[in-house]
């Protein structure tokens, strides 16, 4: 069994910000702690965190205290960042596939298919671009 897991920003936000699915998030990251998974992502990670915070802070969605706070926490999940030398390439190929506007996003998919393991997301627009071409792509509305 792979013991990867392949997640992205938008999944970890939901683990430091109060929002509807919340809840979801935090029972699928308790379940793969308990089950020994490994969550893994690009080394963008940490950086698109950092900038949905800080847009929830200009735009007065959240202080900036606990915008703070709250980056504090979401980087100090244990999720171990990731890169290939092909990463790119593979991201940008898979974007195509896709037909995605950015590459951002393919990226978490380039490194998941590499190391052969599931995608977890909350942003219903890349599942819904993703997950009939790549069965491993998968959602919070699952849960």
């Amino acid at each position: 069994m792979n013991s990867w897991v392949c997640v992205d920003a938008n999944l970890v936000l939901k683990l430091v910000l109060p929002e509807v699915d919340s809840n979801k998030a935090n029972f699928l990251w308790q379940s793969w702690l308990e089950q020994g998974y490994r969550p893994i992502a690009p080394y963008l990670f940490p950086m698109e965190i950092t900038a949905v915070l800080r847009n929830h802070v200009y735009r007065g969605v959240i202080s900036a205290s606990y915008g703070r706070t709250a980056l504090d926490t979401a980087l100090a999940f244990r999720v171990t960042l990731l890169t290939f030398s092909n990463l790119s390439q593979l991201a940008w190929q898979l974007a195509e596939k896709l037909n995605r506007p950015t590459a951002y996003d393919a990226h978490y998919l380039a490194l998941a298919e590499l190391l052969q393991c599931d995608f977890w997301t909350a942003d219903r627009r890349l599942y819904n671009a993703a997950a009939t071409t790549l069965p491993w792509v998968h959602s919070l509305d699952e849960i």
